[in-house]
């Protein structure tokens, strides 16, 4: 009992104040579960420069580029400059895009012109059929839908388990809130609803890493 006390007031105290007064959009102390354990990328799926490629123990931005990418580069550069910059020096933080097969000249030239801004190496596309993303999108289990090119303005939290998370209850203002993902043509979005979510879900992997050192010492 002592033991669980000493963790609480040492550990988990500070982050549940640090969320509530970091937080001003998000009223939750933990990011719900949108869709568990969904799949990870196929292994067989091309990728820039042969590298691989997966969500397993990642936090994981994931995204679907579509067809044509350098025309939603604005997206990309907004996304990069709320969310990537903000947070691409936590261990495991990664951003990962799908896109359709041919469309790998425009990946490389928009991580290009992103490198001129910014440390890229938390960037990963892959690459396959129309067919295997409109399959891999349907596992996710979203309300949305992709858009006749195999893409969508909207990205998603994955967690190191593979679960997708964003919000599902109610508001701070008692509500009831639902959101699956964040619409990269929205500054606004991105600056409040995922910044908030984002933080939040490294908050949480901040004092499991913290509990764990704890117990060890203990």
């Amino acid at each position: 009992m002592k033991k669980n006390l000493v963790l609480f007031i040492l550990f988990i105290l500070p982050i549940v104040a640090y969320l509530f007064f970091a937080s001003g959009v998000n009223s939750f102390i933990t990011l719900p579960t949108i869709t568990s354990n969904i799949p990870n990328v196929d292994a067989q799926w091309k990728s820039l420069n042969g590298e691989k490629v997966t969500l397993d123990k990642k936090i994981t931005i994931l995204g679907f580029a579509g067809q044509d990418i350098l025309a939603n580069s604005g997206n990309f550069f907004t996304l990069n400059q709320k969310i990537y910059n903000k947070y691409r020096e936590f261990k495991d933080f990664q951003f990962v895009f799908v896109a359709p097969l041919g469309t790998e000249d425009q990946a490389q030239r928009l991580l290009k012109e992103l490198g001129k801004i910014s440390d890229v190496s938390g960037y990963h596309f892959v690459f396959t059929t129309p067919e295997s993303i409109k399959a891999y999108h349907a596992n996710l289990k979203l309300l949305g839908k992709l858009d006749n090119q195999y893409g969508t303005p909207y990205v998603y939290i994955v967690d190191k388990k593979r679960s997708l998370r964003g919000r599902k209850g109610k508001s701070d203002k008692g509500k009831p809130e639902y959101k699956e993902g964040y619409n990269t043509t929205s500054a606004a979005d991105l600056h409040n609803d995922m910044m908030d979510d984002v933080k939040i879900i490294l908050a949480e992997y901040r004092l499991a890493l913290k509990r764990n050192n704890a117990d060890r010492q203990i």
